[in-house]
Formats: structure tokens, C-alpha cells, sequence
């Protein structure tokens, strides 16, 4: 596809998603300014730090590599890929994607399961040779993005911990918004604004909102993304506790390729009322 007919592509994809007209020219809500960011405002350094590899470096830079999660290999070929040398529990991430991973829990088990093995590296042959952004509403990003494959130990809390992620939404350069959530059977969830009040803010419907206060980490989070988000308009800064540390996840330039249906539709605007395009 031309990136001429891109916007016409947007408006038909937009409208499946929301059930809304997209007003290209004068973007008012969040997801709208998200399609608008789409077409105006991907850079190669979107790109750079779209992808799980060389965001590294930036990270490193702007930081600290404290921060960041072990790397076990990085390489092209899955079937390059040293097993042998690899511990009990990984994941393998593709850095060309969102959500193209597979955590092994049991290295023994997966190796000698040639059925789940062979998915699993017919689905990394395919990932080298995709390209994410048309699978995922054209965030553009992803496009120019070279296919390799990381691996990083799953780092998985002890079973009487609950995992806990941050989210911490930037706008313009500045955290604003920022989310706790905590997994277990039920997903806990706390949102707050950029003074840790809490608000009826959910980004995602499958959670419970929880009232308590910011926690350290949160704090910490906030702190270190304001480093990071210095030179964009919008940007997701995520992060994950594993025995009370805290480390980088990724950052996300369109959250839910600006497609999310709102709980509260107000926030939509809100939202992008704090969202200056200029």
C-alpha cells in the first residue's frame, strides 16, 4: 500500500474499531490524536526505541542499565538459538513486535514437546520476515523495525507475590498519568494523576479498580520516565517489579493503536485535551 492512501486506510480501520468517524484535520479526542501522531509524527528515533533490542542503549544512556532485565542471546535464526546453554525458564521475544513472545516455563518439557517446539519456530520463522505495523492499524513505528530475536530470563515472582507493572503516560513530555496494576486471578488496578490522586481512570474494562496509595516503585517510575519522555508527544513508559526492583519493560507510542473504547467516554476527550499536537 502507497503511504499516500494511509489515511483512508485509517478512517475504514478507525471506524470498525470505535464505531466513529475519524477527523483527521482536527483531531480533538485521544484516539483520534493517536491516528493523527500515526501519519505526522514517526521518527527513526520512534523506531529505534519501538524496537526491544536497540531501546537498550537509550536506556542505558538516559538511566542507568540498572534498570534493565538480563540478556540471555539476540539473533536472527531461531534455529540458531543455544538451548544447551540456556536456563529452565526464559522467554523469547521478537523485537519487531508487541505481544510476539513465548514464555518457556520448563525448558526439559519444551524441547522434548516437538509438536509445541515446532509452532513455536514456525511462528518465529514467520515473525522475521513480518512486519508488525500492518497487523496492528499502521503504527508505523514497527515498519523499519530489523527482525531479530531476544531472549531474557522469566523473571517470574515468587508464587506468594502478585507481579506488578507500571504504565506511565506522557504527554508532551511530562508523565501525567500513571497505572498500577497487579496480577492474580483478578487484575487490580490504580490510576492516578500527576499529583498520585487517584482517579476513575480505567485503561483497561477487565480490571478492578483498587484506592491505596502510590507505592515507591510508582514513584520511582514516574521519576525515571520523565527522563525518558523528554522529546515526544506521547509516549507509554512501562515498567515491572520483580523482587521489589524495578525494571524497564518497553515504551509504547500509540496505546491500543488508538482504537480503545473507554469505560468513561469523557476521558477520551480529556485525555486528549492534555494531548498538544503543535
Amino acid at each position: 500500500m502507497d503511504a499516500k492512501d494511509y489515511p483512508r486506510y485509517l478512517k475504514k480501520i478507525f471506524y470498525k474499531y470505535t464505531n466513529q468517524k475519524l477527523n483527521l484535520k482536527n483531531p480533538k479526542n485521544f484516539n483520534e490524536k493517536i491516528q493523527w501522531l500515526k501519519l505526522n509524527d514517526t521518527t527513526n528515533l520512534k523506531t529505534v526505541l519501538t524496537d526491544k533490542v536497540l531501546v537498550r542503549d537509550f536506556v542505558k544512556e538516559k538511566i542507568s542499565e540498572k534498570y534493565l532485565k538480563p540478556v540471555l542471546w539476540i539473533g536472527n535464526n531461531f534455529d540458531d538459538i543455544p538451548f544447551d546453554e540456556l536456563p529452565e525458564r526464559f522467554i523469547i521475544k521478537a523485537n519487531n513486535g508487541c505481544k510476539w513472545h513465548f514464555k518457556i516455563l520448563n525448558k526439559t518439557e519444551f524441547l522434548e514437546n516437538r509438536r509445541l517446539f515446532d509452532i513455536v519456530k514456525r511462528r518465529f520463522d514467520g515473525w522475521m520476515y513480518q512486519t508488525f505495523f500492518v497487523f496492528c492499524g499502521f503504527e508505523l513505528q514497527y515498519k523499519n523495525i530489523v527482525p531479530k530475536i531476544l531472549i531474557e530470563p522469566l523473571m517470574v515472582t515468587e508464587l506468594s507475590k502478585k507481579p506488578v507493572e507500571y504504565e506511565i503516560y506522557c504527554f508532551n513530555g511530562k508523565p501525567k498519568i500513571f497505572q498500577k496494576i497487579i496480577y492474580s486471578d483478578i487484575r487490580y488496578c490504580s490510576v492516578y494523576d500527576e499529583n498520585y490522586n487517584q482517579i476513575d481512570l480505567k485503561f483497561r474494562d477487565i480490571y478492578e479498580a483498587v484506592q491505596e496509595p502510590p507505592s515507591e516503585n510508582l514513584k520511582l517510575a514516574v521519576e525515571l520516565s520523565q527522563k525518558l519522555c523528554l522529546d515526544f508527544k506521547l509516549v507509554r513508559c512501562d515498567w515491572f517489579e520483580y523482587l521489589g526492583d524495578l525494571y524497564f519493560e518497553e515504551m509504547t507510542f500509540t496505546p491500543f493503536s488508538g482504537f480503545y473504547k473507554f469505560e468513561k467516554e469523557e476521558w477520551n476527550l480529556r485525555l486528549g485535551n492534555m494531548l498538544s499536537l503543535k
